[in-house]
């Protein structure tokens, strides 16, 4: 739930303007509970006197706060719809609804609070990029984008303003204006996070690697956890034929904890592009260990019963080879051993996979015990020669 020093201000500017008599009687000590951030005890302290008094627009402002700071969403809109009610222009109410009904599925009410904000105050550029904002989260891009430009129009500087312009312009691949929006933007914020992973992206898929080294290279001094726009600055070094710096950025995303397939892929395969293979295979072996969950084992091993059940024996020895060569788990040669003396009547090629079982084997439970005891008086070494 979004807590900003904006709507404090709203909430402030709507006390200092209510009944001075409510004011007087109850400011001081509700005051106390907000600067306290005692919020379940300004609730105790204002419900009996809002059972009272239920119509009392200041009142309701306060309750309706208190329940906001406490994630209580059902009581703080009950709250701020009686103020509506009281006081259909009452621009904090309204406000708060908008942040209220945005978190409601599908959006609730929140467009036609933040419509009646905008008609009450025109010229306020918040009101138009919050109408922006809602109409994007309905996914109605190209309305966005109209409120968002005259949010832009009215408050150049707005940081979410520029954000969520660049953002739409970007959905429209419309790269160049977004790259004019942000660097003017970041001329004057050169370190706001949300600015330069824009232009990372905005770069990234306009296929301008270059540009994005610089953006980039700022969320990396500033130790941004972003995965994508990280993963972005190290695939335009890749396309730049920078390998050296692909892999230094991939090192660094596994440094801050980002133990993910794709880093390890592309970190192997900036260092194949080097012609170092081995440090290559070694990083796709933690890439293929990242990708088969574990417990694929088991689907594998399910697939090997099912064919042999239906007599489809190499496709149950396939399902073995591949379930071995993931997770080198011996029991698996065991049962291709098996499949190929008893099933296929093969006795060179179960010959080979019990020789690897016998190496390999460290029985546990009873089953496994029973296994290896039959191979090794069957299969020992005298037969096996």
């Amino acid at each position: 739930m979004i807590r900003t020093f904006e709507t404090l201000g709203l909430l402030i500017f709507f006390i200092f303007h209510s009944s001075a008599q409510t004011i007087e009687a109850d400011k001081a000590r509700v005051m106390d509970y907000f600067q306290n951030q005692e919020f379940n005890e300004a609730i105790d302290y204002l419900s009996p006197i809002l059972q009272a008094d239920s119509g009392n627009a200041t009142i309701l402002a306060w309750a309706g706060y208190s329940y906001f700071m406490t994630d209580r969403a059902r009581e703080s809109m009950a709250c701020y719809r009686r103020l509506i009610a009281v006081d259909s222009n009452n621009i904090s109410a309204l406000h708060y609804l908008v942040l209220l009904e945005s978190n409601v599925p599908g959006e609730g009410e929140a467009l036609d609070y933040a419509m009646r904000l905008l008609q009450l105050q025109p010229q306020r550029a918040i009101w138009w990029r919050t109408v922006g904002e809602c109409l994007r989260r309905q996914n109605k891009s190209d309305s966005a984008f109209r409120y968002f430009d005259s949010a832009y129009s009215l408050a150049p500087q707005d940081v979410r303003t520029v954000a969520g312009l660049a953002e739409l312009l970007i959905e429209k691949s419309d790269y160049a204006t977004a790259d004019t929006l942000l660097d003017y933007a970041l001329s004057t914020d050169s370190l706001n996070i949300t600015l330069l992973r824009l232009r990372v992206r905005d770069a990234y898929l306009a296929q301008h690697f270059d540009q994005a080294i610089m953006p980039g290279e700022r969320l990396v001094r500033l130790q941004d956890p972003s995965v994508t726009p990280l993963t972005w600055l190290a695939l335009s070094y890749y396309n730049l034929k920078l390998y050296t710096d692909c892999i230094r950025i991939c090192d660094f995303m596994l440094s801050i904890g980002f133990d993910l397939e794709s880093v390890y892929y592309y970190e192997a395969q900036a260092y194949a592009k080097l012609k170092n293979y081995s440090r290559s295979n070694e990083l796709l072996s933690k890439a293929l260990g990242k990708a088969i969950s574990v417990t694929a084992e088991w689907y594998y091993d399910a697939q090997a019963d099912n064919y042999e059940a239906l007599k489809s024996y190499k496709k149950a020895l396939a399902c073995c080879d591949t379930s071995f060569y993931l997770f080198k788990n011996p029991i698996t040669l065991y049962n291709a051993g098996r499949i190929c003396e008893n099933k296929l009547r093969e006795l060179a090629m179960a010959k080979s996979y019990y020789r690897r079982y016998l190496a390999m084997a460290r029985p546990k439970s009873e089953t496994e015990k029973k296994a290896y005891i039959y191979v090794r008086r069957r299969w020992g070494s005298k037969a096996l020669r």
